[in-house]
This record gives structure tokens, sequence and C-alpha cells, in this order.
């Protein structure tokens, strides 16, 4: 047999690993405690389940949606006015995603031709590399170093990578490192495109889950944006229906027709009782994400007031649902203490080291377990682990 060489690009991925480690110590009697994968376990809104059930229960919404419905189109623009003051045209501007994942899987096939470049963060969400590496496209990380706030300096690019880019994705609030960007970053980031001709993805997941009171931003809403790029947006943390895969691309309707385009050839459209679901979502009131915002922001001072005490020394993230800690000194790689929080606390994080090479020297928490949970995580690492 013979194999596809794109292939080679890619080792088994992070998730992967971690629940193989996991299911090891599982099977030797251990209880873990899971704080990998970010996997949301704050249900949807009541209202929103009802609407999911009700639908389902409808033998006629079995056939093929084929392409979104009028009336979600609609409320995702009635969204995006209210939310950002963004004004998207439903029939040309935005389309359903199999959530961000899925669109990020595929949008760099209707970007990129083989051996084009592709700006990304680094540390950054694996799949932000890997959807444009499956396009044939070369990387180039583009750092979030801890002494800028972990924000892209899009001067420090050098002048004859950022000609040959052809794509960049970037992602604030960020995961993985918590960081929220300023406004006047999303107007260089606008002119740095223009300038170099380069079409820009921003996956704006978190924008809900910013906890120091300020308001999340949109890249849209800023001037031009819509000239150079689109913006990913999802219900998965933000209404809590994570499993039903629902997001959004919006903005540039050039790259929203071709993404449609690829989309009409793949797959037959979400489901229509989903469609119905993220409706319902859209339309909840703000005390629905106001009360998920406050459960986060419990559990992030259950878990690092617990380290802290442990004598973790590790900031409060700003946002997002992830805690991004560096690795005590002693230990030499995130994946080695990785290992020893598993194998002697029965804990699971994620290394930093598979969110891209500055992600080395820390790791990543998922906020998914309850604020008792947290209190627990901290005092078994304080217990069993030599910090």
């Amino acid at each position: 047999m013979k194999f596809a060489k794109r292939m080679e690009n890619f080792g088994e991925g992070v998730f992967f690993r971690l629940a193989a480690m996991k299911q090891q110590k599982i099977s030797l009697g251990a209880k873990v405690i899971d704080l990998s994968i970010g996997a949301p376990n704050i249900p949807p809104p009541a209202h929103v389940m009802k609407v999911l059930a009700e639908e389902a229960l409808k033998p006629e919404n079995y056939v093929y949606a084929i392409t979104d419905t009028r009336e979600l189109l609609n409320e995702v623009a009635n969204w995006y006015r209210r939310r950002y003051n963004v004004e998207i045209d439903p029939a040309s501007e935005v389309c359903s995603l199999y959530g961000s994942q899925e669109g990020l899987s595929h949008i760099a096939l209707t970007l990129i031709d083989d051996g084009d470049l592709t700006l990304v963060p680094d540390p950054c969400y694996p799949i932000f590399a890997d959807g444009a590496k499956l396009a044939g496209s070369e990387i180039f990380y583009m750092p979030q170093l801890r002494e800028h706030d972990y924000i892209i300096q899009l001067d420090k690019i050098p002048s004859d990578v950022a000609a040959r880019a052809k794509f960049m994705v970037v992602s604030y609030p960020n995961n993985p490192t918590t960081a929220t960007a300023p406004a006047d970053f999303y107007e260089r980031l606008i002119h740095f495109a223009k300038k170099n001709n380069i079409i820009v993805l921003h996956d704006n997941a978190y924008s809900e889950l910013i906890f120091d009171g300020s308001k999340g931003l949109s890249f849209l809403s800023f001037k031009g944006a819509k000239d150079v790029g689109v913006e990913f947006n999802s219900l998965s943390k933000t209404y809590g229906i994570a499993g039903a895969r629902v997001g959004f691309c919006l903005g540039n309707r050039e790259v929203v027709k071709r993404f449609k385009l690829l989309k009409s050839n793949i797959d037959y459209g979400l489901f229509l009782p989903i469609q119905k679901a993220a409706i319902a979502a859209l339309q909840s009131p703000k005390e629905v994400i106001d009360k998920t915002r406050a459960a986060y922001v419990e559990r992030i001072d259950a878990l690092i007031d617990g380290l802290n005490a442990a004598g973790w020394h590790i900031d409060k993230p700003k946002a997002t649902m992830f805690v991004w800690a560096p690795v005590p000194k002693k230990f030499d790689t995130s994946e080695e203490f990785v290992k020893i929080l598993l194998n002697k606390a029965n804990v699971m994080m994620t290394p930093g080291s598979a969110f891209g090479p500055s992600g080395e020297g820390f790791v990543r928490m998922a906020l998914v377990q309850t604020a008792d949970t947290m209190k627990q995580v901290a005092a078994q690492i304080q217990a069993n682990i030599d910090l």
C-alpha cells in the first residue's frame, strides 16, 4: 500500500495520546481528574435542549438540510448586530460550520495551494496549523511571548515572510495563553493584511468568556476587516452545545462564497434540529452567558488559589476556559511534568509543547470540572507533588 505523503506532517493527535495515558491509569484503579481537553461540562440552557428534543421528534427533520435555513442566517446576523454592532448580510456573508474545528480543518483548502505560506500563532490551538498543512501549506509561527502579554508583534515578522504569506490565523481571546488583544491590535492587523495582501481568519470562540469586566471584541467591528478576511464564532463555549457542533464563518463575501462552494461538495448541511437549537441559543437572554461566566470565575478562584497555596504560583487567566501555567523550574519539560502529575496526583493536563514551539515550559488546564473538584485538584497536587 502507498499512502499520502501529507500524513508525514502529522503525528498522533495530542488528545488521543493523553486519553491513552489516562485509560491506562484508570485500568489500574485510579480515579483521574481530567483537565486536558476543553470539553465544556456546563449544559445548554433548558429552553435550547427543549427545542432540540422537540425538533428531533419530527420525522420531517430527518431529510438532508443541504443549506443553512434563512431563519438561522437571519438570527446569526441579528446576533452580530446586537452583540458586536456589526452588520452581516445573511445571504452572502455567513455560513455555518460543524463547529470551528471543522471550519479550521477545511477553509485553507479554498485559500491555499501547495507551497503557499500560512502565518499561525505560536503557541496555538493545533488545528490552526494542521488545517493549513492539510492544504499543503508551509507554516511560519508568529511568537506570542509572555513579555508582550502574548500579543503577536506584527512588526517583527520578517518582510520577506510577510510578502510570501497568503493566509494567517489569529485568535483573541487566545487558546492556550488566555490573552486578550487591545483594539489597536486589530487595527494594526488589518493594515498588515492589506499591505501584504494576506487573508485573515480571526477565531473568536471565547469573546463571551472575559473575566475583568471588559467586553469581548469582534475583528469584524473594525474598519476594513471585511476587506481582508473572516471571523469564526462558535456556540460551543458560549451556550454549552459543544457536542452539537455549531459555528459560523462570517465576513468577506468572496471567502464565504468559496467556503460555501467547498462545503456544497463535502456535506449536506447542519441537521435541522440543531439549526433550530442554534436559533434558540442565539435568542437566549444575556443572563445565560452571565451565569456561565460566573461559573468559570468560581472555578478559576478555586483552582488558582489552591495551587498558589501549594507553592505553584500562577496568574489567574484574563479570559477563556483555560489556565496557562508555567512548569515549575525543577521539571525539565512540560510532557515530563504532565506525566508526573498523572502518575503521582491522578490529575491530567496538556503539555504546552502540544501547542507549538513556544508552548514548551507551560501546561494548559481546562476549566471543565466543578469548583469543588478544582479544589480537589489543588489538594492532590499539594499532597503528592514536590513543587
